[in-house]
């Protein structure tokens, strides 16, 4: 059951519970309850649920969930006193409606508006109390999630990326350059030590910013560039604010280095590694283009590590807000596209 379908099982079930000991409890103290009286209650809870469900359209917009404690409790307490006032006097028109149920000018009587309304803010209290707790509840098995899964998805981005074969190439590169370009043989150890300091590292945090990414993605094709030589063209065209979002490490990094490996080398002549990136709606739409083609459309792709590993991240960590896809763009070219948005509530599984 998905939580859009919780949610409503549960405040529909909630306000109906509401209602019914509102029946009971007035039914019990007078003998008996009229038609209107039962109809005035159960109105009364869905002029209930229609607030609190607008109240939580409004904490949902404004991110009351990852607003600090001390900035959250008094706005929490504002906004329920506000909603028992505003419930209190939806109650008026509905009670002259039926025909005058209690008498409209004691509703008006101070003590009573205090009194009612103070009773229907403990309920939304209580109603805010539980929305939260499952929110800060459904964070925490998430980050565990993440916790558990994240070893193994890390160890196996570690194999297809950081694998024997690459480590050794990149080491005998560097080696044939140490005589006759020793200066860019000392560029080319300090890329590898980035990129195995930053791929150790990924194992302790969910996200990482873009642009540390991206320098590792440009240390990695840097690497590539030395053994390929002029087989490897790079092209890169980045939107400025891509730098605003955060990735899931190695993500990118795997994807390229997937490209160089299924489309570029088996090619002779080489080919060109494009990565681009869009801004649109707060989402972060990331395209890799490589030289290539796909065989048998995605059925290959589906069977890499690195390309399970990137759909499994995504879906842990995103759900559904996110997507990827890869697909033959024309007979020269493989399109590698993700879709990454930007909400703070991913923040959560950052272990840092």
């Amino acid at each position: 059951m998905n939580k859009h379908r919780i949610y409503w099982s549960l405040q529909i079930g909630g306000w109906l519970l509401y209602a019914l000991v509102q029946i009971v409890g007035s039914s019990l103290a007078s003998g008996g309850i009229s038609v209107k009286r039962l109809f005035f209650l159960l109105v009364e809870a869905l002029i209930c649920l229609l607030v609190t469900n607008g109240f939580r359209i409004f904490l949902n917009r404004r991110r009351w969930l990852y607003l600090p404690m001390h900035k959250l409790v008094p706005s929490v307490f504002a906004a329920v006193f506000l909603m028992g006032y505003i419930v209190y006097f939806l109650r008026i028109p509905v009670n002259l409606m039926l025909g005058r149920l209690f008498n409209p000018i004691d509703a008006l009587d101070f003590q009573q508006i205090i009194g009612q309304s103070s009773f229907y803010s403990i309920m939304f209290f209580l109603w805010t109390v539980f929305y939260f707790t499952y929110h800060y509840f459904d964070s925490y098995n998430k980050s565990l999630k993440i916790e558990a899964s994240m070893i193994e998805i890390e160890l196996n981005n570690l194999k297809s990326q950081l694998n024997p074969h690459f480590i050794f190439n990149a080491l005998n590169s560097i080696r044939a350059l140490v005589d006759e370009n020793p200066v860019k043989s000392k560029q080319a150890i300090n890329q590898l030590s980035n990129i195995l300091r930053n791929s150790l590292a990924s194992d302790k945090k969910g996200l990482t910013n873009f642009d540390d990414e991206l320098k590792m993605v440009k240390d990695y094709l840097g690497l590539e560039s030395i053994r390929f030589e002029e087989r490897l063209k790079t092209e890169f065209d980045i939107h400025p604010e891509s730098q605003k979002f955060r990735v899931p490490p190695l993500m990118i990094q795997t994807l390229v280095e997937n490209g160089i490996k299924h489309g570029i080398s088996k090619l002779t002549p080489g080919g060109i590694i494009q990565l681009k990136t869009f801004v649109e709606d707060d989402k972060l739409k990331v395209q890799i283009r490589n030289s290539g083609h796909l065989i048998n459309g995605t059925k290959r792709a589906k069977s890499g590590l690195g390309l399970k590993n990137t759909v499994q991240r995504l879906k842990l960590i995103y759900g559904d807000e996110a997507s990827f896809r890869i697909v033959n763009e024309n007979d020269n070219f493989v399109l590698t596209e993700i879709i990454i948005p930007q909400n703070n509530s991913h923040e959560s599984i950052n272990r840092r």
